[in-house]
């Protein structure tokens, strides 16, 4: 299995065993079965194109079915890389101590990135750094580096309130032995109260107020500046933003070796780092960030180990590194291991998911098929990696321009020394990457959007491996787009830096399966994500015009092929399906997951393969949008009700909507003509069919246009613009085709 070795055994020593799915084998049949039904439909359309069609209409209908099938036929056949090798993994953090001392344990650094103190509040990520440094950990052992690329004073001034909470947060947290570490979620739960924790909550209150002021009125006031250091601070903030260079500003406002907390206890460093920007250099968005803050720490605490974090993604158990090491302490993994990937977990979903923010399939289901092989790919937040990986193969050690940027290289100085500080300011700046191999061959990879997806890609095609850690209790949580539109931008924005990948020369249809094998064909499916617009348009529209004009273009009921087009779709769906709830899911969640596919299809792969060939031929200039953080109380109090938001009058929704028109009128239609007994029911069962079943998934829809008055409702503008669209293709569709 790749060098996987199935133990289910456990030991008093055993850090952790692997099992793999019992389903495993069935999935192989079925695959088997299914693989020969695709071939016999793709032989029957390829039959009927050469063969049958003899008029323009026949033509076009064959083609564009042939089409949409390949399509599908190709992303269900990479789609099986996850279902041939899926294991569980369990970890045993119990037993580490067994194993290894806790001086022992390695150094770990953490990286949190943000940009927008509007869309991203600071107080937010405040919260998420304070989780993690109350890890049950060696404080003296952690160092937290913040990336701020938004440039903000407010975000400074929020971490310099933060270090000084700190010193009263972590013995806090190691004497009542809390579980939620992120202030924020501990207070608003419900725990035995005392006139300490009252304290620590005032303290807290007091912090966020202040924090959140300043955000709210634009600036730092003089009655918050406490010492002569953050007066200095902003001094320098003042400099930077009265100069059009931006220069590098890092301010080291904890070091373990000096600050201690109120019980004695070496508090953790903690980094605040804003890179030099200029509009003459490309910043390469967060891969430009974490390769920045690699660099930084470096220089400063070099800790084998570093955890990447979103802003808002906060340590939801004080044990998580504990089952990392798990992973990394095991000898028989350790040699290839780049990295240990938790799941992305999300806090104030509602009950059925409607926007299918879990992201079950991308973050569970895939992770857990690709673990059997070369392991997870990196999702960009929630990995613990070995820093060794990021410079060259396992075999293969590339050397930095500077020594003091190696992994192996020791920090003698203190961090706060000025010859350290001094190299830290010159690795960070916007040009030192010029001439240099860091995001190509060294670091986190540039060259895509999702510089995620292709960092992991990369290392494991260079010969390193992943692991997944699923426990049971969620290693971290974040917060999810409870905003529709948000959701579909931000699913636009990955598309777009999947297909940049998709089309390169290191595309993983043919790079990656060089490389990798099977695993290149699960690259492939997430690269390929896009592509799905095209079968979702097809059997989005061309059926219902087929049907509006009284032409049957799938099997009779009576005819063998309809059993075919039976048999692939419930198999197709019945399989996901039991994917979904055999690991944890509903068949609410599954029902939205399904749905959000297909409007998916129709909106965030349409424009996002759109913009791509756009920007391919030099046409548009792309821009990064941050997903705002941020939740209105009548958004939320929707989206609890489980209603969509259709507020903007967005062009995302237009081709959904004119996809809901178009098929509640052809679903009208047919079955009108046979209630009048005119129609062919046999012959257009299947298009009607599909018709109602789209007409049941845009339920959501036709209640945004007529039904709701609230503001989320779908605005009138995006409505009349849809239906004219749906009339015009009608219209030239009947005029020139049928």
């Amino acid at each position: 299995m790749g060098g996987l070795r199935e133990s289910t055994a456990t030991s008093a020593t055993t850090l952790n065993t692997v099992e793999p799915l019992r389903r495993t084998t069935l999935n192989r049949v079925f695959a088997a079965v299914y693989t020969c039904a695709i071939v016999t439909l793709l032989y029957h359309h390829a039959q009927t194109l050469l063969f049958q069609s003899k008029t323009l209409l026949s033509f076009s209908i064959s083609l564009s079915l042939l089409v949409a099938d390949m399509v599908l036929a190709f992303m269900w056949t990479t789609a099986q890389s996850f279902r041939m090798r899926s294991v569980h993994r369990r970890e045993y953090p119990e037993n580490l101590k067994k194993v290894t001392k806790r001086d022992e344990f390695p150094g770990l650094d953490v990286f949190i990135c943000t940009a927008d103190p509007y869309k991203e509040p600071p107080m937010g990520v405040v919260n998420t750094a304070l989780s993690v440094m109350a890890y049950d950990y060696p404080t003296e052992k952690i160092s937290v580096y913040v990336s701020d690329d938004g440039g903000s004073a407010f975000t400074l001034f929020a971490f310099m309130e933060a270090a000084k909470f700190a010193s009263y947060w972590l013995p806090f947290c190691r004497k009542k032995e809390v579980m939620e570490r992120n202030p924020d979620v501990y207070f608003a739960s419900n725990h035995s109260w005392n006139s300490e924790t009252e304290k620590i909550k005032m303290m807290y209150e007091s912090m966020k107020v202040r924090i959140e002021h300043v955000v709210e009125i634009g600036k730092v006031s003089d009655e918050y500046i406490a010492s002569d250091q953050e007066r200095e601070a902003f001094d320098k903030w003042t400099d930077r933003f009265t100069r059009q260079d931006h220069p590098t500003v890092i301010q080291v406002l904890l070091e373990s070796s000096k600050d201690k907390d109120i019980k004695g206890n070496y508090l953790p460093n903690l980094v605040y780092v804003s890179r030099e920007k200029s509009k003459t250099s490309h910043h390469y968005f967060k891969a430009g960030a974490l390769n920045a803050l690699l660099r930084v720490s470096a220089t400063m605490s070099n800790a084998p180990i570093v955890l990447t974090l979103d802003c808002d993604m906060y340590s939801n158990d004080p044990e998580t590194p504990l089952r990392a090491l798990c992973f990394i302490s095991d000898p028989n993994i350790k040699p290839n291991l780049a990295y240990v990937q938790f799941p992305q977990r999300f806090r104030g979903i509602n009950k059925n998911d409607i926007y299918a923010s879990e992201f079950k399939r991308l973050f569970e289901l895939n992770p857990i098929g690709l673990d059997g092989l070369r392991g997870p790919c990196y999702v960009g937040t929630g990995a613990f990696f070995y820093r060794r990986a990021f410079f060259g193969d396992p075999s293969t050690f590339i050397t930095p321009e500077i020594v003091e940027l190696s992994s192996n290289h020791v920090v003698e100085e203190p961090i706060k020394s000025p010859s350290i500080l001094s190299l830290a300011h010159r690795v960070v700046g916007c040009n030192y990457e010029n001439q240099t191999k860091w995001g190509y061959e060294i670091g986190f990879r540039y060259g895509s959007l999702v510089e995620d997806y292709f960092t992991g890609y990369k290392l494991h095609c260079e010969g390193w491996t992943s692991t997944f850690c699923h426990p049971e209790r969620p290693a971290f949580y974040g917060d999810a787009p409870t905003n529709l539109l948000d959701m579909l931008n931000q699913n636009k924005r990955w598309g777009i830096g999947l297909l940049e990948v998709a089309f390169s020369k290191y595309s993983p249809l043919t790079f990656g399966i060089r490389s990798m094998g099977l695993m290149g064909l699960g690259y492939s499916h997430s690269a390929f994500w896009p592509s799905l617009s095209i079968p979702i348009t097809v059997y989005g529209f061309l059926p219902q015009l087929a049907l509006l004009n009284g032409v049957t273009i799938f099997p009779k009921v009576s005819e063998p092929m309809f059993f075919l087009y039976t048999f692939l779709f419930l198999g197709a769906y019945g399989q996901e399906f039991l994917d979904f709830v055999l690991e944890g899911g509903t068949f609410g969640k599954w029902w939205n997951d399904q749905r959000i596919w297909m409007i998916k299809g129709l909106s965030s792969y349409l424009f996002g393969f759109t913009e791509y060939l756009l920007n391919s031929f030099g046409i548009s200039a792309l821009g990064f949008n941050v997903t705002s953080k941020v939740v209105d109380d009548e958004l939320s109090k929707r989206y609890d009700q489980e209603i969509f938001e259709f507020g903007a009058p967005s062009p995302m929704f237009v081709p959904t909507t004119m996809a809901a028109i178009l098929n509640f009128f052809s679903f009208s239609w047919g079955l009108l003509q046979i209630i009048r007994g005119v129609g062919d029911m046999q012959g257009q069962f299947l298009q009607m069919l599909l018709s109602g079943f789209v007409v049941v998934n845009c339920w959501p829809i036709y209640e945004a246009i007529v039904l709701r008055t609230d503001k989320g409702k779908l605005p009138a503008k995006v409505t009349v613009i849809a239906a004219f669209l749906a009339w015009a293709l009608y219209y030239t569709a009947t005029s020139l085709i049928f």
